[in-house]
């Protein structure tokens, strides 16, 4: 660290809900150095509430937060977050309640960041196949599922495991983030990189060990299979509208649409001429089937084009630093203009 400059305040916000009995370990985990520690109790049915006050008087760092009604877990860091932003943090990041995140790991989440290399860090758990092998099935199975919603929906297609909690942002990108548009609860992190793909912030992924043990999942298989899908639709739609439309228009701002054009022609002319085919008793003649067929092979050719420059245009440049660039030449000029 260069002499004379302050340390980074970096900040660890947890969301809290029915974590009494591993909520202590988490915090002892995070090391001393680390700035400050908010302790989000989500209204949990648990002693959370009692464990995180007894922690805020005896490590200085933690700060204790009481919600007055579950929001979600999205809802819990988000209000940590806007405490530690008010406070003054450089850098937040997020470590769960239940003991499956080491928060020892908090500094090498912060340092890309604070290298200038990211805006946004997350969590990857598919690196080391041993530990892979060892998650749940149903995780691994549903992980593979909304990845790929999740890079069709965020546009960030180098990211493998979108549903990470373990993340870390830098305060000028989070300060840009509309708060009160987010999803409160567990599609939260998905509706976060959403957002900062809007934004065009720099992503990665770092290695992550998680360790499962006989804590409670809150998360429904069921709830996420029927409504993420949707979820993630309605963000690539408004992804495809804001960066492909109103901010920018290249070929993939054509292809997409036109592909889908084509593909809807083709599909419905082959079906009605295919029923027609049927009540008739006569085959499809060779022009017929062309007509149907073309206008989708056409169709699909230009949303693998679509999906080709989406992928090429993954953003590579952190948005943080032109903008605490940009606060350094304005404020200086406003200094030197007044009397």
């Amino acid at each position: 660290m260069t002499a004379g400059k302050p340390a980074s305040r970096i900040a660890v916000v947890i969301p809290c809900y029915n974590v009494a009995s591993s909520i202590e370990d988490v915090v002892a985990n995070i090391p001393a150095d680390i700035w400050r520690v908010y302790c989000v109790n989500d209204c949990s049915k648990d002693h959370t509430a009692a464990a995180t006050a007894k922690l805020a008087k005896s490590d200085p760092r933690v700060v204790a937060v009481s919600r007055e009604e579950n929001g979600g877990v999205g809802a819990a860091f988000l209000e940590g977050m806007t405490r530690a932003l008010a406070d003054g943090a450089d850098i937040i990041v997020k470590v769960d309640g239940d003991g499956q995140m080491n928060g020892a790991f908090v500094p090498d989440f912060a340092k890309p960041i604070l290298d200038g290399e990211a805006d946004y860090v997350k969590g990857n758990r598919f690196f080391d196949i041993e530990h892979v092998l060892q998650m749940p099935r149903l995780r691994l199975v549903g992980n593979a599922g909304l990845s790929f919603f999740s890079k069709l929906s965020t546009g960030y297609w180098h990211l493998f495991d979108p549903a990470n909690g373990y993340v870390a942002i830098h305060s000028e990108v989070a300060r840009l983030i509309p708060v009160d548009k987010l999803h409160s609860g567990y599609f939260f992190e998905s509706d976060m990189l959403f957002r900062l793909s809007i934004l065009r912030a720099k992503v990665i992924e770092l290695p992550l060990e998680t360790v499962y043990g006989d804590e409670i999942s809150h998360l429904s298989a069921w709830k996420c299979l029927v409504t993420f899908p949707f979820l993630h639709l309605r963000n690539f739609i408004k992804r495809f509208f804001y960066n492909y439309l109103l901010r920018n228009f290249s070929i993939g701002s054509i292809a997409l649409p036109m592909g889908i054009v084509m593909i809807l022609f083709g599909a419905t002319y082959g079906l009605i001429e295919w029923v027609h085919s049927i009540a008739s008793d006569e085959p499809a003649t060779a022009g017929t089937v062309m007509l149907s067929a073309l206008p989708v092979l056409v169709g699909i050719q230009l949303i693998l084009s679509f999906l080709g420059q989406d992928i090429a245009s993954i953003p590579d440049q952190p948005v943080h630093q032109r903008i605490v660039h940009k606060k350094t030449i304005v404020t200086p000029g406003r200094q030197r203009g007044t009397k």
